[in-house]
């Protein structure tokens, strides 16, 4: 029987433990008020996601989990029962307006939500831990990036592969120029967080114990399908609540690119697959992405290429990694990267150690030693002011926008769009600029971000 903690990410959770209103900004400073010096800790979401991210922070013994604000009764029950004082909510406004002591939080919730949420807690002076992707939309992804950094908040985003040997590994290769300087990078998922089906004509009674509406948050209203058409998984194919296959995965496997090449933010982007249906995201994306050079890039410009679903880098990509012992090609695996240097070839995959090709020219090579750091303690740590986290807005901003410009993409098929990041507009598609900041359903309205 699976347990709120229970998730696909188990053995690595197990792994890391042992190594709609405006309200006005609190400052606690950065060092916890809490009694015997612990961090009160409240969720957003008491499982999924959310019960994975509380399996590593209330292993803490400096962490005091609080209150927990879940739409979702039944999947609140046992984490209840797990920590018999906490204060259950379903409507997380009302945890933020009761619960005046709390430090820090994490928003484990549906993509829609988190901006909102982000928001809320940190206008209340809380260190936020948030879900990848940021947030559903690239303004809200600046809006909680500016205001984090003015109010000089612990934040970090749940791309907890960012602190793992492998991904740091990774970057210290690259910035070594161990293969030279990067020509160009493809990127790639085989997940299918897409649906090429209409809407389903029948609608569904509300399961007891969970409130629709609440899920719903900022979205508008609509009727409530059944068979986890939305709830508690398959919002991630649906254009209002979630970002499909590249806002899931994109930002893990975008985020060693990004960080390894140091880049900023993309000139243009392009989608060569298909295009979203009126309510759902598409599968097989291809998304050229043309990046400003950096110092570790061989030009002045890099080209770099997602793909998802069944789609895949060219075959002549693919060829660069050579042949096996058996003459067999190398292969690619479900997911990862392949960085192309001017000396030779890194793949990167989703998640193991960097292999280094051809594989003679790297025979013998020796790696570095690169260590895992505990990502959630890291941003436990600054919200006691010690340090900076990793992957704070500052750095997971600037990623989640990039990422989120492929999401636009993808609804403009074949068209390059020109992105102007410092006014936050595309330059040469003025219907794109829909999609950079959406209206909040009357009643949830967020200071900063509607």
């Amino acid at each position: 029987m699976n347990t709120p903690f229970a998730t696909n990410r188990r053995s690595f959770l197990k792994q890391i433990a042992v190594a709609g209103f405006a309200a006005p900004f609190v400052t606690r400073g950065l060092l916890a008020a809490s009694p015997n010096g612990k961090l009160n800790h409240a969720a957003f979401g008491a499982s999924g996601m959310s019960g994975a991210d509380l399996n590593v922070i209330t292993h803490h013994d400096f962490v005091n989990l609080v209150a927990v604000a879940e739409v979702d009764l039944k999947r609140a029950a046992n984490l209840k029962q797990q920590f018999p004082n906490l204060k259950v909510y379903q409507d997380w406004r009302e945890m933020l307006d009761k619960e005046k002591s709390i430090d820090c939080a994490n928003v484990s919730t549906p993509d829609h939500q988190h901006a909102p949420m982000a928001m809320s807690a940190m206008q209340r002076g809380i260190h936020v831990y948030c879900q990848k992707p940021l947030t559903h939309d690239l303004h809200e992804t600046r809006q909680l990036t500016l205001f984090a950094r003015e109010k000089k908040l612990a934040t970090q985003m749940g791309i907890q592969i960012h602190s793992q040997s492998e991904y740091r590994l990774a970057v210290r290769l690259i910035r070594d120029l161990v293969i030279g300087k990067v020509k160009e990078v493809h990127t790639w998922s085989s997940k299918k967080w897409g649906d090429t089906e209409a809407l389903p004509g029948h609608t569904d009674p509300v399961p007891a114990d969970f409130n629709w509406d609440l899920w719903l948050g900022v979205c508008a209203q609509r009727p409530f399908i059944g068979g986890g058409y939305y709830h508690p998984g398959n919002w991630r194919k649906r254009l209002d609540f979630g970002t499909g296959t590249f806002g899931d995965m994109g930002c893990h496997i975008y985020d060693p690119v990004f960080d390894a090449l140091k880049l900023t933010a993309p000139l243009s982007v392009r989608s060569e697959g298909p295009a979203p249906n009126q309510w759902n995201w598409a599968v097989n994306a291809v998304i050229h992405y043309l990046f400003p050079g950096t110092e570790f890039t061989a030009d002045k410009m890099v080209e770099v290429t997602w793909y998802d679903g069944d789609a895949r880098p060219p075959k002549a990509v693919q060829a660069l990694l050579g042949n096996r012992e058996d003459g067999k090609p190398y292969g690619i695996p479900d997911q990862g990267s392949i960085f192309i240097g001017t000396k030779g070839v890194l793949l990167l995959p989703h998640i193991a150690k960097p292999k280094l090709f051809p594989q003679d020219q790297f025979a013998g090579f020796p790696m570095p030693k690169v260590q895992t750091v505990n990502h959630w303690t890291h941003w436990l740590e600054a919200c006691r002011g010690n340090g900076k986290a990793w992957a704070n807005f500052d750095y997971s901003g600037p990623l989640t926008e990039a990422v989120l410009l492929g999401s636009v993409a993808t609804r403009f098929p074949k068209t390059t769009l020109a992105w102007d990041a410092a006014a936050m507009k595309f330059k040469n598609v003025s219907e794109a600029n829909q999609f950079v900041r959406r209206t909040y359903r009357a009643g949830w309205e967020v200071k900063g971000l509607s």
